[in-house]
């Protein structure tokens, strides 16, 4: 057996032992992907195991991250910080080898992958950033930004729509260093791809503007070589390698089946299995010296990395100007007196619209932010005044067009600020339940991703229930680690701007208005904690809780309480999340305990209980909205001064 089909096989044995012994999981897949794996780790991918967070590396995807054994052996195989009792830990809690591969968690994993087609549609955001950053750094001669972005994805990544979506985004912007390797192997769950998947997959890639290759036989590895070689010297296009893979390769009975897909092999399909491949160890879990020693990335990767620092330090010497602003983006760090360059507003103005002018006012003194809007850059105001667009062939803007693709967007968002620069998107927020999947996923990740979400509630008016939020708000904030913003005003909006970017682990989600809204005054702290007073009194009868345009009819519905005797305190909450992580003192000195509650917001009350207790109100929408100008809308669902007076009139004693 040859060295090669020897760490072959090693890939394979090791996939099988882990999911035998954790009882869990899928062998077949890593058994037929590992001729291409082995290709492109040993001989393509630009790595350093001994540091992943080298910013020269070439980044590597699952996208099939039910096949997470895969990476788990190679990581382990070529030096990373994944021992053999990590990968005999497969599955198990707190073990640094997870069901899915998951970022934070295991040194090499670029991403957390498993809900198919976000590998394939993150990794858009990693070439798109890459190409961004060599646009604007690179020199003759210093060509800091020139990795390439790998992965390997599945019939299932190519069905999911977010692919479709990210695909065609790829090939309108050319991205000529994004090389997908398509594990063809035709078998899903429920069987034989057939039976639901018929389309001529390569055939639409070649359509999406890729470029497109076949290899016939998956485990004819100077084929797969060949095919990556030709990918990397087309550099005007993504590429796809479509290898057709037997998916539990070398298994006698389970073979090219759907049940080598998601279950064990079993104990003596295994030993068969290892026979069949002229496996000779019988223990488990067998790494054969010289596999381990042939695929040790360590000392290779050591070399790449140290020419790549002393190419980053020639660089500085030549060009110090621009090695200071690129480290700056790197790090993402804002300047000390960032709250003095922040725009104060004095006048009414939309929260969508003061969100521009504070994005805006940010991205001059933060040059590592770029984004864009799932074509509605004009309503969210997300573009960045005279900046040029990303285009192919240019990247150096820091406009993107991202065309209606909200799913494929926010992925890309994750890629982008995956790779080390921060990345936001804007669309309308009844299209949050179109990202959705994105966002949580950069909330489980633990990445800073930006989400401006206009057009907030019914206050959008006359394009009616279809477009008027509801439950959006509920949802967002349901997801942990999400940061969720509702302004109250143009102040309450630049603050929470400078909140979200300060937050480099938590994604923001910025729920705007179309409508104008009264100002408040400025109050930077008090947003960061989420909830403070902006109408205070002594020894309050009633407090009124509210976000956004709600803030400004709580103030109103104060006054006229004020006329029926009755003392009324009012909170902004912009943030619930900021609240809650408030410590108590603070949490009683808003809102304060023993007095009655009413919160107020034009959405769905689910989430305010917590707020107002059972003997509390909430004024919301318990359903969905109506097509016409939002002042009727307003006072027909009963957000309305006599309304906030009727409720709380309802929910205190009657004084005698």
């Amino acid at each position: 057996m040859s060295l090669e089909t020897l760490s072959i096989n090693t890939i394979r044995t090791l996939a099988m032992d882990a999911v035998q012994k954790a009882n869990s999981g899928h062998p077949g897949a890593p058994m037929g992907m590992a001729p291409m794996a082995y290709t492109l780790w040993q001989n393509f991918l630009r790595h350093n195991p001994k540091n992943p967070n080298w910013m020269g590396r070439d980044r590597f995807i699952l996208s099939a991250g039910h096949a997470s054994m895969l990476i788990y052996s190679l990581l382990h195989l070529t030096g990373y910080d994944l021992s053999l009792d990590d990968i005999k830990n497969f599955r198990q809690l707190h073990s640094k080898t997870p069901g899915h591969p998951e970022y934070g968690y295991t040194a090499g994993v670029e991403m957390s992958t498993g809900p198919l087609g976000q590998g394939f549609s993150t990794g858009v955001g990693f070439a798109l950033a890459e190409a961004h950053l060599a646009a604007r750094y690179n020199k003759p001669g210093f060509e800091l930004f020139n990795n390439y972005t790998y992965a390997i994805v599945s019939d299932g990544d190519l069905m999911e729509g977010i692919s479709h979506e990210a695909a065609g985004l790829a090939g309108n912007l050319g991205l000529g260093k994004m090389i997908y390797l398509y594990d063809d192997n035709g078998i899903s769950i429920e069987g034989h791809t057939d039976i639901a998947f018929t389309d001529d997959s390569m055939q639409r890639f070649e359509a999406y503007g890729w470029h497109v290759q076949k290899v016939a036989d998956g485990t004819d590895t100077a084929a797969i070589a060949d095919a990556l070689k030709a990918a990397q010297a087309v550099t005007d296009k993504p590429s796809i390698i479509a290898v057709r893979t037997v998916i539990g390769h070398g298994s006698p009975n389970k073979a090219d089946s759907h049940d080598a897909h998601g279950a064990p092999l079993g104990g003596e399909e295994i030993k068969l299995t290892k026979q069949n491949l002229g496996w000779e160890a019988t223990e488990d879990f067998y790494v054969p010296a010289e596999v381990k020693s042939h695929m040790d990335a360590s000392e290779a990767g050591a070399q790449l990395e140290a020419a790549w620092n002393d190419l980053f330090a020639r660089y500085t010497e030549q060009y110090p100007q621009e090695a200071a602003e690129l480290k700056l983006v790197l790090e993402g760090n804002l300047p000390e007196n960032i709250e003095e360059l922040l725009p104060t507003f004095d006048k009414p103005l939309a929260t969508r619209a003061a969100s521009g002018q504070s994005l805006n006012a940010i991205a001059k003194v933060f040059p590592g932010l770029i984004g864009g809007s799932a074509d509605l850059a004009p309503s969210n105001n997300t573009e960045l005044k005279g900046v040029n667009w990303i285009k192919k062939g240019d990247y150096s803007g820091r406009n993107i067009h991202f065309g209606v693709r909200e799913h494929g967007m926010a992925a890309a968002l994750n890629g982008i600020t995956l790779y080390g620069i921060r990345a936001y998107g804007g669309t309308f927020l009844i299209f949050s339940d179109y990202l959705k999947p994105s966002l949580r996923l950069s909330a489980l990740m633990g990445i800073g991703s930006i989400y401006v979400l206009t057009h907030d509630s019914i206050g959008l008016g006359e394009d009616g229930p279809t477009h008027q939020p509801i439950e959006q708000l509920a949802s967002l904030r349901a997801t942990p680690n999400v940061l969720v913003f509702r302004p109250a005003d143009a102040n309450e909006t630049a603050a929470a701007w400078l909140v979200a970017i300060e937050n480099k682990t938590r994604p923001s989600a910025l729920a705007l208005s179309r409508q104008n809204l009264p100002i408040l005054p400025r109050n930077i702290e008090g947003v960061r904690k989420g909830a403070y007073p902006v109408r205070d009194v002594e020894n309050p009868d009633v407090i009124l809780i509210a976000s956004g345009s709600e803030v400004s009819l709580a103030l109103k519905g104060a006054e006229a309480l004020d006329a029926e005797g009755i003392k009324a305190k009012v909170v902004s909450m912009p943030s619930m999340e900021l609240f809650r992580e408030q410590d108590s003192s603070y949490k009683n000195s808003v809102l304060n305990p023993g007095v009655k509650r009413v919160a107020i917001e034009a959405a769905s009350p689910l989430g305010w209980h917590e707020f107002v207790g059972l003997d509390g109100a909430i004024i919301a929408m318990p359903g969905f909205g109506a097509s016409a100008p939002a002042d009727l809308l307003f006072k027909e669902f009963g957000f309305t001064a006599e309304n906030v007076v009727q409720t709380v009139k309802g929910i205190l004693p009657v004084k005698a």
